[in-house]
């Protein structure tokens, strides 16, 4: 894969929500890229800031309550100018939802509008951001529906959303983000909610389109085992900062930041036998918290020192690598 300016330049993103006790701002320093024809995964247990990132990404933050208070999100467009979309306005982000940047949802059911057909919602896509006309729309949403492997798609597209399963849904959620050719797929959590083999689907399916189409995918899960499979690199948050970030075999095999660690040790791969002779799964003692000093895992580190909870633990960069922690050379 050829390095070029990544399509997605995430710096130091901090994002604040108005609430009736005061600001609160649960992601803070957020800095990861993605280029072309590459998948990140952005990995880290729920409530870490996966999310939030993603739909600050899109603009798509709950107003006037949510709102980038700092940094900026760069996007290259594929007239190679690159917009801020931390400061871009309404109407740039409508013009580059669905052209130049889409997002699979978490949950179809929801995301799907329920009154009107799957294939309507498509071509509603396509003829805003396309300009095709109502018949070339639909055709183009069957095709898309061809794409993502529905069987019948000539007489599926005209069904509504509750007459699909959830597997189905999925598959037009995607067929809905791809339809107008993206460069960047922003796919957040998309098969947690499918059984095993209908995952497996779903994941081959973003996998083939990537490579196809030669865009680039932030893919959002806390499931290491599909990490394993389908990324590049990884990034990994937690309580609202990236802690590492790293391509994805030296995470695996070398992870640095101790939460890394520890997510990885929680693998029922990597479950040891007690006395009794069984396998136990581990798991991470404590609950996400932040007190707003230090280091945020700090509380449920077993290495961490003095420093690590009062002391100012910032980012260490290396080529293709950085880290957040003071200790990890010692505890390496």
């Amino acid at each position: 894969m050829t390095v070029t300016e990544p399509l997605l330049s995430i710096e130091d993103l901090e994002v604040s929500f108005r609430t009736e006790e005061g600001t609160v701002t649960p992601v803070r320093g957020v800095t990861l890229s993605v280029r072309a024809g590459e998948t990140v995964a952005l990995v880290g247990e729920s409530g870490s800031g996966k999310s939030v990132t993603s739909l600050a990404t899109m603009g798509l933050l709950p107003r006037p309550a949510g709102y980038v208070s700092g940094g900026h999100i760069w996007l290259r467009q594929r007239s190679g100018a690159r917009i801020d979309l931390a400061q871009a306005s309404a109407g740039d982000l409508r013009r580059l939802r669905g052209a130049e940047i889409a997002m699979i949802f978490q949950e179809p059911m929801t995301s799907l509008n329920p009154v009107l057909t799957v294939g309507e919602q498509i071509a509603e896509s396509v003829r805003l951001h396309l300009g095709l006309g109502r018949a070339d729309a639909h055709r183009r949403a069957r095709e898309m529906l061809e794409l993502v492997e529905i069987p019948d798609a000539r007489r599926r597209v005209d069904d509504y959303p509750h007459q699909m399963s959830g597997g189905m849904r999925q598959r037009v959620m995607i067929a809905l983000a791809m339809s107008c050719n993206p460069s960047l797929l922003i796919a957040d959590e998309p098969t947690t909610a499918l059984d095993v083999t209908i995952q497996a689907q779903i994941l081959a399916l973003i996998e083939r389109l990537r490579r196809e189409n030669g865009m680039g995918v932030l893919f959002i899960t806390h499931n290491l085992g599909v990490v394993a499979e389908i990324a590049d690199r990884v990034t990994v948050m937690y309580a609202g900062e990236v802690v590492e970030s790293a391509p994805v075999r030296p995470i695996f095999q070398a992870p640095r930041h101790p939460y890394t660690r520890a997510l990885l040790d929680c693998l029922p791969a990597r479950a040891a036998r007690g006395p009794d002779g069984r396998r136990r799964v581990k798991s991470i003692p404590g609950l996400v918290s932040r007190a707003g000093v230090g280091c945020g895992f700090a509380s449920r580190c077993e290495h961490a020192t003095e420093a690590c909870r009062d002391g100012v633990v910032g980012l260490e960069n290396e080529p293709e690598r950085i880290v957040r922690c003071l200790r990890w050379r010692e505890i390496a």
